[in-house]
């Protein structure tokens, strides 16, 4: 990246192939990303050959660069990045009454 941020979650739109990688192989290729502490992958939906999954990392100085390489040389095709935290702390999602 050309800005030297503190990336510490990032939320991606996945889809994988059904059968490969796993979600164990996916999400041990992504723990080796540097900077990445924890990795949590959700299913969102299912057909015949591919698995949408919702992505959340988070870590200290994500190499985002890296994250999202690794991600695709697993063969996975990223549709969206759905959140980027940066800082020296997270911020929780605040829920705001839309009136």
């Amino acid at each position: 990246m050309m800005m030297d941020l503190n990336i510490r979650r990032v939320v991606l739109d996945v889809d994988k192939g059904l059968n490969r990688p796993t979600l164990v192989e996916l999400a041990a290729a992504i723990e080796k990303v540097q900077g990445v502490e924890a990795v949590n992958i959700i299913v969102t939906e299912m057909d015949m050959e591919t698995m949408g999954t919702n992505i959340t990392v988070e870590g200290t100085n994500i190499n985002y660069d890296e994250l999202i390489e690794t991600i695709e040389n697993t063969g996975s095709a990223i549709h969206s990045v759905d959140e980027i935290a940066v800082g020296k702390r997270l911020i929780e999602n605040v829920r705001r009454n839309q009136n």
